[in-house]
C-alpha cells in the first residue's frame, strides 16, 4: 500500500497542510521573526504542492501506463505534445487549467517558478543627495505584495485536492 503512487500526492497535500497551518501560526503569535518564518513556509507549502500537482500527473501516467511516468517536472507533461501522443481525459483537463493564466492551477505553476527568480525591485532606490554621492548602501524595497497569500494557498490546496479524489475515483477500476 505505501508503494501506491497516489501515496506520494497525499503525502504532500498533507505536508502543503502543515505549512499552512505554521504560516497561519507565526502570523496570528508575531514573533520576532515573523516575516522570516512567514516566508519560510510560503516557500515551502508552494515546494509541496508543486509536488501533489507532480504526484497527481505520476498517477495519471502511471493508471494509463505513459512512457512519461517518471518525469520530473509538472511542465514537461502538461504540454499538448504529450496528450497528443496519448490522450486522456484527466491530462487534457491539467494541461487546460494549466494554460490559462487565470486558474489556480496556471497561478500555482507561475508562483513555484517565481521562487527560482531573484528578488524584484519595485520602487526607485533611495540614494543619497548628490554632494554625497560617495559609494554609501542604496536602500532597496521588494515587491512582496505579487507572492500568493495564505488563503490563495489554501485554496490552491483544497482545489487539488478535490481534483485528486475525482481522478481517483474516475480511474478506479471497478
Amino acid at each position: 500500500m505505501a508503494n501506491e503512487l497516489y501515496t506520494r500526492t497525499n503525502q504532500k497535500l498533507y505536508f502543503a497542510g502543515l505549512a499552512l497551518e505554521a504560516w497561519r501560526k507565526a502570523e496570528q503569535g508575531r514573533p520576532m521573526n515573523a516575516q522570516a518564518l512567514i516566508q519560510a513556509e510560503r516557500e515551502v507549502a508552494l515546494f509541496h504542492l508543486y509536488g501533489a500537482v507532480l504526484g497527481l500527473c505520476h498517477e495519471i501516467t502511471g493508471y494509463y501506463r505513459l512512457p512519461q511516468a517518471n518525469v520530473l517536472q509538472v511542465e514537461a507533461l502538461l504540454t499538448a505534445e504529450v496528450l497528443i501522443a496519448a490522450p486522456n481525459p484527466e491530462l487534457a483537463e491539467l494541461v487546460e487549467l494549466a494554460q490559462h493564466s487565470e486558474t489556480w492551477l496556471a497561478q500555482l505553476l507561475a508562483a513555484y517558478r517565481g521562487l527560482f527568480l531573484p528578488p524584484r525591485e519595485t520602487k526607485p532606490a533611495k540614494s543619497a543627495p548628490a554632494d554625497e554621492q560617495s559609494g554609501l548602501i542604496e536602500a532597496v524595497a521588494l515587491d512582496e505584495s505579487a507572492d500568493p497569500g495564505h488563503v490563495e494557498l489554501e485554496a490552491w490546496r483544497q482545489s487539488l485536492k478535490a481534483l485528486a479524489l475525482r481522478y481517483r475515483a474516475a480511474l478506479s477500476e471497478c
